[in-house]
């Protein structure tokens, strides 16, 4: 019993020493406020930069995962390059006869069927083509996209419907005139009733709505950066459709051979150098890979292949997105690394002040070190006192110096339009290398100031 008493006993009195010691650590740090205030600022502006421009690290992390999202992750995306031709006016005629340029009947649906046949690693394939066109309905109009696709389009994407039906293998066969539209179309054209089996004149045709796309946010850098479209104000139909009832670029009209001839007649220069035609009957395709690793190899096996069925002309061009929103990534990254590291500085500017101060802090209470050891503290009494002033004044300037970095970090977003995220990880590492640089910095004082001799210090004047 008595042993388990005087073990008892052993453990409160290390205890009590550890508070008394904590207890005249904050008594020193209240006398001299400003002194210790000014300490912590290398601190306080050192968390708050790290939290900072991590944060903006992480708001362009997460902007690249949601254009990543947007494209996809697997897919490879290809357009039509609509050539032009150039020279000058005052070349060999005969030259220019003798001439004879290639002909490409440009990106076109066989394509795109010809890709997911010959390549096994395709999952599928997403023709569109994209129209400038006017939609009108009761008194209102808006110039909006007519946007021709299939049933990939939709099954393959982050596409979600708000109410009605996708396009059916009916709908796509018989080229039937239905639309479904745009959350942002059916916010315009019906506001107080639902769209469902109703019909929008969108050009020269009236189709009937089938289904209503759920809203997308897609910010305006996107839109930019990407080459996006506003998806809220489009409005799709069945791709025979588009071809069958409104245009098809790879036909040549009776229309088209007499607004040639106009043009030809009205200025002789035209003939020399012709105007560039989209002849192409597809505006994007869209190739879903199965595997991402097989992404690179297969995006030169289509571009070979398109080649030869172009009849040797590159008139498209084969994006890999992912690719190119990894490198950019990797340089945000770096870039981000960059930052952290300068703001990092700050942090260690900030521990070297503490231990300045500590020191000095040490040389004008030598004497009140000689009177504590006089009346039995011990050598560990003294560090501990003193490494417990530089924690609690490192601790504080932390706390300090989180809440201006959410401050700075809501301003950086509002001020400068740059996405900023600050995460917990971010909070919990600063808040970590600050309690750090105050012991790291806080130690060699506090050993200095428990080493000092008890005799000297009580004569120290």
């Amino acid at each position: 019993m008595k042993k388990g008493f005087l073990s008892l006993l052993q453990t409160i009195q290390p205890s009590r020493a550890l508070v008394s010691n904590v207890l005249t650590a904050f008594e020193a740090i209240k006398r001299n406020k400003l002194r210790s205030g000014l300490t912590s600022l290398g601190i306080v502006f050192g968390v708050a930069s790290v939290i900072s421009m991590l944060a903006i690290g992480r708001g362009a992390q997460q902007e690249i995962l949601d254009q990543m999202k947007l494209l996809g992750t697997n897919n490879i995306i290809i357009t039509p390059i609509i050539e032009q031709e150039e020279g000058k006016v005052d070349e060999d005629v005969n030259q220019k006869q003798n001439e004879r340029k290639k002909f490409s009947p440009g990106l076109t649906l066989q394509d795109s069927k010809s890709i997911v046949e010959t390549l096994p690693g395709v999952e599928s394939v997403s023709p569109e083509i994209v129209l400038e066109t006017i939609a009108l309905r009761q008194g209102l109009k808006r110039s909006t996209k007519l946007v021709g696709v299939d049933s990939t389009f939709f099954m393959h994407s982050d596409y979600t419907l708000e109410k009605g039906s996708y396009f059916s293998q009916t709908h796509l066969d018989r080229s039937l005139p239905v639309a479904i539209i745009g959350y942002g179309i059916k916010t315009k054209f019906f506001t107080r009733e639902d769209p469902i089996g109703k019909q929008i004149k969108c050009g020269k045709l009236w189709l009937t709505v089938i289904g209503v796309m759920s809203e997308r946010n897609v910010s305006k850098q996107n839109i930019q950066h990407l080459g996006l479209r506003d998806y809220n104000f489009d409005i799709y139909a069945p791709v025979n459709t588009v071809l069958l009832r409104y245009k098809n670029r790879s036909l040549v009209t009776r229309r088209d051979i007499q607004n040639t001839a106009r043009e030809g007649n009205t200025d002789n220069t035209i003939t020399e150098q012709k105007k560039a035609v989209n002849y192409h009957q597809v505006d994007r395709m869209v190739v879903r890979i199965k595997n991402t690793e097989q992404i690179r190899s297969l995006a030169e096996i289509i571009s070979r292949m398109l080649q030869r069925r172009h009849n040797g002309m590159i008139d498209f061009s084969v994006t890999v997105p992912e690719e190119l929103l990894k490198q950019e990534q990797r340089t945000k990254e770096i870039f981000n690394i960059v930052l952290g590291a300068i703001a990092s500085i700050s942090l260690i500017v900030g521990g070297i002040g503490i231990m300045n101060i500590m020191l000095a802090s040490v040389m004008e209470r030598t004497k009140e070190i000689g009177i504590r050891r006089a009346v039995g503290a011990t050598r560990s009494d003294i560090t501990m006192q003193f490494l417990s002033e530089a924690t609690t004044i490192s601790v504080t300037g932390g706390i300090v110096g989180i809440l201006l970095g959410f401050a700075i970090s809501i301003v950086i977003e509002y001020t400068a339009d740059i996405h900023t995220i600050v995460s917990f990880v971010s909070i919990i590492i600063s808040f970590a290398i600050s309690i750090t640089i105050g012991i790291a910095f806080g130690y060699f004082p506090a050993k200095r100031a428990a080493e000092q001799d008890v005799i000297h210090s009580l004569r120290y004047e």
